[in-house]
């Protein structure tokens, strides 16, 4: 009884067409790589925030603040802080609404910013207040990491 036998030599004849053809076609090797270093920033001039920033600084002294303005508590009594995001989260929103936008459009962004020294279990209270003001996301601020 014969046993049909596989002819395999077309196929390593295919293999090595198509093996040269990959060869030919590809990319030569590049001769040097070429990159774009930045320049060092310009510190002349003041960065100014966008108007809509919102930064919560966690003071020394335990107080907190929005932006340059003081007064809205400590760390164990954060009342004022929420309150005030709270405000203004929904005055957004409404202005949203009359200029035809989605409510959920509305920003919400809320940088902490906290002295390197500050207690763990202080910023920790910091962040629940902002999140229970309907902030998202929230981002960590730190000073002097050099």
């Amino acid at each position: 009884m014969n046993h049909p036998k596989i002819n395999v030599t077309p196929l390593i004849d295919i293999l090595l067409v198509l093996l040269i053809i990959f060869m030919v076609i590809s990319p030569e090797k590049l001769s040097r790589f070429e990159a774009r270093i930045p320049s060092e920033p310009d510190n002349s001039r003041p960065v100014i925030p966008h108007p809509e920033t919102l930064q919560v600084t966690l003071g020394t002294d335990s107080a907190l603040s929005i932006n340059t303005i003081s007064g809205f508590g400590s760390v164990d009594e954060p009342e004022k802080l929420t309150e005030k995001l709270s405000t203004v989260f929904n005055e957004r929103e409404r202005s949203n609404k009359r200029n035809g936008l989605g409510a959920d459009l509305a920003e919400r962004t809320v940088f902490i910013k906290a002295p390197k020294a500050a207690p763990y279990g202080s910023v920790a209270r910091v962040i629940d207040a902002v999140k229970a003001s309907g902030a998202r996301p929230i981002s960590l601020l730190v000073d002097g990491l050099n």
